[in-house]
């Protein structure tokens, strides 16, 4: 896939820069308006929807080409990945299980109780189980 890849990259980079030549080289449709209004050379005032010439025609053609290399692009990026399976995993696959859970016997450590003893100096001091801050008096 590396190969359809670098030369599916390559066609793209192409036909990108062949469109914007191409696309700097066409005469614009608002570029005789001025002489629709002064010097009347044009017949109507956007210019004549006549038929395709040879530059529109292949920026069409060229477009094309760029878009079927997107999508080709599209499709070998996502080559590798599997569609509709629920368990493929995706970011949430890449965090790890939480720890097991500590035995029964194990101390957890929990909020202070009113016995415990006082913080030390470092630290600030714990609340009693109140809904008061350990610094207002009761």
């Amino acid at each position: 896939m590396g190969f359809v890849t670098t030369l599916l990259i390559v066609v793209q980079i192409l036909c990108a820069i062949a469109l914007i030549i191409l696309v700097l080289l066409q005469h614009g449709k608002g570029a005789d308006m001025g002489a629709a209004f002064g010097s009347g050379a044009s017949g109507s005032l956007f210019g004549a929807s006549g038929s395709a010439n040879f530059l529109s025609r292949s920026t069409a053609g060229v477009a094309t080409v760029f878009f079927v290399a997107t999508l080709g692009l599209a499709y070998t990026g996502m080559s590798g990945r599997v569609a509709g399976k629920p368990d493929s995993g995706g970011l949430m696959s890449t965090i790890p299980a939480p720890a097991a859970p500590a035995s029964k016997g194990a101390e957890v450590p929990g909020p202070a109780k009113a016995g415990d003893a006082p913080a030390p100096a470092g630290e600030p001091a714990k609340d009693s189980g109140g809904s008061k801050p350990a610094d207002i008096p009761k």
